[in-house]
């Protein structure tokens, strides 16, 4: 298997929450309308707040 295909065959079998949460991270890491700057993440950007509300609602399952 090649590298390519094993990366995608990891994220395939990610689990929602840790999805959510990479998701969240690389936008974070490369947000340049603020999330960089912020200590809690539902500080950042509308993206970026949009996808931590997203991480919680999938940590929690889907209960909020």
């Amino acid at each position: 298997m090649t590298r390519t295909r094993v990366q995608t065959a990891a994220r395939q079998a990610e689990l929602p929450m840790l999805h959510a949460y990479r998701l969240w991270f690389e936008h974070a890491r490369k947000c340049a309308e603020g999330c960089k700057r912020v200590s809690k993440a539902q500080d950042g950007c509308e993206n970026g707040q949009a996808l931590w509300d997203a991480y919680r609602q999938a940590y929690s399952g889907g209960a909020e």
